[in-house]
């Protein structure tokens, strides 16, 4: 509608917006949002001249985060619940006092009186307020959105960056401290649902139509570990350094869909810190395959790997026939191609391309080819001298390798059936969820926070992140009742 605005003679077109009463306390913030929109697109329409319109938008981003942060006042305060007496999960608490609370959103901090609760009878508990456990908080007062962004940011990236990443977005706009804490504190408390949270993922899980069958693989990669140094006897020299960095080797695992052409479709990526049994990871991406065949019997099970011994024996104890059905066993095919190489070039120097060509023909196309590349290698395993066998050297492990894996390479059957005969998926997960993340420059890691990392990376590396935050998500909130005084 037309009106004038007070003191002014020129009629303005203003519109008239009908507010609701209950959030009457946005109306400011609204109002200043408007004027200054309307402000700089009066002085920009004025002239023909260039402006810095970054100066627009930081103008725009502080102003609509006002509003938004006057909305979670209004809804958070709508959660309050105040009573003499409420009822939290059977539980009987009694209020003991008034504050304000401090809420963390996306654009920032909303301070909302609630009332405070304790257990009847405890006077030394720690204090509950309606709104927190309502809303299902994490920590002291992080929203839920807010908590899972910052953790987001911190699979991601270290704490200093997710800190100056609010500062340019004008998102999140919290301390390095808090980028460090929050999201570690979702980690935690995230490690005590992992396996309902898979559990809920593969149930959302919209298996491919095209899906012919599933491939496991585990692999290795060393992470720096924070380690203290033992103290040496007498007294240790000033500022003598207390703590070391060393490398341990974590468990990175893939479950994997294939097409019908042994194409890669989706794949779930695990995580495990150095120091934890790896069969916690081998027994959930086992309760992943257990799941997905609930929904999708006819899938075909292979387990991949490359050739240490330590792998198989996780492998197939953790995916017995017994429970799984039949399995194909497969050694990565590039792992045997590397240790071939080698053996053919100690045997034909410049050579040796030609003869790595067949034999690589002879593995992708016949079921005995293990056998026929024996033979070619064994007459050049003894020494030329005193005919005894030489026990190092390429040509030793090439024998040894195909001798011990001889019932896993039988690449030209997984061609035959379609099946993948590589395991790059999982070392490409190496390399995303430990090169990238855990192996920056300088970085070191204590086990508990590294695992917090890892698994958090793992969701979002899968694809999963937001049905896992979802579910997650659903734990942490709890309703409050009131109770007759």
């Amino acid at each position: 509608m037309r009106t004038k605005r007070p003191g002014r003679g020129a009629v303005e077109d203003l519109i008239v917006v009908a507010v609701p009463a209950a959030c009457k306390s946005m109306v400011g913030s609204i109002e200043a949002l408007c004027a200054a929109v309307a402000s700089r697109a009066a002085s920009g329409a004025a002239g023909r001249e260039a402006i810095d319109y970054a100066v627009s938008e930081v103008m725009v981003a502080e102003l609509t985060g006002a509003v938004e942060r006057d909305a979670h006042a209004v809804m958070l305060g709508a959660l309050e619940v105040d009573a003499p007496r409420v009822e939290i999960d059977g539980k009987t608490f009694t209020r003991v006092g008034y504050g304000n609370g401090r809420y963390r959103s996306l654009a920032g901090t909303v301070e909302v009186r609630r009332a405070l609760y304790r257990p009847l009878g405890e006077g030394n508990a720690p204090t509950v307020d309606a709104i927190s456990l309502r809303a299902g908080a994490i920590g002291d007062g992080w929203l839920p959105q807010t908590a899972g962004a910052m953790a987001f940011e911190l699979q991601k990236a270290p704490s200093r960056e997710g800190e100056q990443s609010g500062k340019q977005t004008r998102r999140l706009p919290y301390s390095r401290a808090s980028f460090e804490r929050v999201p570690h504190e979702l980690g935690a408390l995230c490690l005590r649902h992992q396996v309902n949270i898979e559990d809920a993922i593969v149930s959302s899980l919209e298996i491919p139509a095209e899906a012919r069958a599933i491939s496991v693989s585990l692999d290795r990669a060393s992470v720096p570990m924070e380690e203290p140094i033992p103290r040496p006897p007498g007294r240790p020299r000033r500022n003598a350094p207390k703590i070391t960095r060393v490398f341990h080797m974590a468990y990175c695992g893939t479950v994997t869909l294939h097409d019908g052409n042994g194409r890669a479709l989706y794949s779930m990526r695990f995580g495990q810190m150095p120091g934890i049994d790896p069969l916690d990871v081998c027994n959930a991406m086992a309760n992943v395959v257990y799941r997905l065949r609930e929904k999708q019997p006819e899938l075909r099970l292979q387990l991949l790997a490359y050739g240490a011994h330590e792998m198989w024996n996780l492998l197939e104890s953790s995916f017995p026939e017994s429970l799984l059905g039949p399995r194909h066993l497969m050694v990565d095919f590039w792992h045997v191609l590397e240790k071939l190489s080698a053996a053919a070039e100690a045997i034909q120097g410049a050579e040796s391309r030609a003869v790595v060509a067949g034999w690589r023909r002879l593995l992708e196309r016949r079921k005995d080819a293990v056998t026929q590349i024996l033979a070619d290698l064994e007459p050049h395993w003894c020494d030329p001298v005193d005919g005894s066998v030489v026990k190092h050297g390429p040509i030793h492990e090439a024998i040894t390798y195909l001798t011990n894996h001889a019932h896993r390479m039988n690449y030209a059957g997984a061609r035959a059936k379609r099946l993948p005969i590589g395991s790059g998926t999982v070392e490409a997960t190496c390399r995303s969820l430990i090169g990238v993340r855990m192996k920056r420059a300088g970085s070191r890691w204590k086990q508990d926070s590294g695992d917090h990392v890892i698994k958090l990376r793992a969701l979002a590396l899968s694809h999963q992140w937001d049905a896992a935050m979802t579910w997650f998500f659903t734990t942490q909130r709890t309703a409050v009742r009131a109770l007759a005084a």
